[in-house]
């Protein structure tokens, strides 16, 4: 399908940050790429236009039913002046998930790819080349059909924006405290919890704000049925490091599959390192801070890449992660994936995408 290119006429108006001003999506660049889809047409429109607002009826699905999916992946700057993706590939086929998950039409991998591309060289201006930071790239679909009946939408919109951004938490690359919920769930067996959509992430907002005013970064999420085993942090997958294994939640229909958790897993391995996807309960979590154990955690996403976890909160008693300082392998995995992200190490693993 071609793609369309409305060029703004006001480049160079909108406010463009500092690098050191930049936090994480505050700012947006000067275009997005849009895309409608008709049940009885398919996909159709593909175009690149100036930033705007979008324009939805009142009754429009999305806004009563939650029909919404969407990704997160960042583009970055490489040392000869080249752009370069992190495993896009692997956002296209979990936003696809999600979309069948929640009824809604998948998009054309290549067309997908293709839509980025052309949208971040266009706006490669906005694309931030300090340290750390990076141009952030949502995709988003939304049912946009003006319907009040409960049923799939027939009507979508897909559409991509950019952002640049810096370190994601305040804290930057180092141990962040975390506050663990044995009250409420994100997820239950059988529900969303899999899937990147909206609906998983209002229902986490209480819990992180009661967390945020007792002066911690995240919530560790427990599962839903005996609140006992360790699930995920509100935007991250979860790893535990003892003396001689690196252990993460399984993949059961209940945690985001993270693209960075897949990572970790297949560097700790090549590594030798001995990793096991296993459930872990919050008891044995807190036996090894206790018994000193437990070497390291850290949780894994986009956003972040490797937030060391130095201290958490469990049923009002406070728990240090070892010495609470950044680990050694939290800071060699960290290391490695930034380094192949930015193109300063080898890639044995095809993951970074170069698109210039």
């Amino acid at each position: 399908m071609e793609i369309k290119v409305n060029k703004s006429k006001k480049i160079g108006q909108k406010y463009r940050p500092d690098d050191s001003e930049l936090g994480f999506g505050k700012y947006t660049t000067d275009h997005m790429f849009l895309m409608d889809y008709l049940s009885e047409k398919g996909w159709y429109d593909a175009r690149i236009e100036p930033y705007d607002f979008l324009r939805l009826d009142p009754t429009a699905m999305v806004l009563h039913y939650s029909q919404e999916v969407f990704e997160g992946l960042k583009a970055y700057a490489l040392k000869d002046g080249g752009i370069a993706l992190f495993r896009p590939n692997k956002n296209i086929e979990r936003m696809n998930a999600s979309a069948r998950r929640m009824v809604m039409p998948e998009i054309d991998p290549d067309l997908c790819m293709k839509a980025m591309t052309e949208l971040i060289l266009l706006d490669r201006d906005w694309l931030p080349k300090s340290k750390g930071t990076s141009l952030y790239i949502r995709p988003t679909m939304i049912a946009n059909e003006p319907a009040l009946g409960v049923k799939p939408s027939s009507q979508y919109l897909f559409f991509i924006v950019l952002s640049p951004v810096g370190a994601y938490y305040p804290e930057g690359f180092s141990p962040t405290k975390i506050y663990v919920s044995d009250k409420y769930a994100r997820a239950a067996e059988g529900g969303v919890g899999e899937a990147k959509t909206s609906g998983n992430y209002a229902p986490t907002l209480l819990v992180s704000t009661q967390a945020a005013q007792k002066g911690y970064t995240q919530v560790l999420w427990l599962d839903a049925k005996e609140h006992k085993y360790v699930e995920e942090v509100g935007t991250s997958n979860i790893f535990f490091f003892t003396e001689d294994e690196l252990v993460t939640p399984p993949l059961r229909g209940t945690i985001l599959p993270g693209i960075t958790r897949d990572s970790v897993i297949q560097l700790a391995t090549h590594w030798g390192v001995r990793v096991s996807e296993r459930l872990i309960s919050i008891d044995e979590v807190i036996e090894g801070c206790k018994s000193g154990s437990l070497k390291e955690m850290f949780a894994t996403g986009t956003a972040a890449v490797i937030s060391p976890v130095g201290q958490i909160s469990y049923r009002d008693k406070d728990y240090k992660i070892s010495d609470g300082n950044v680990g050694e392998l939290s800071k060699k995995l960290f290391d490695e994936i930034t380094g192949i992200q930015y193109g300063h190490k080898e890639d044995p693993f095809g993951w970074r995408v170069r698109i210039d």
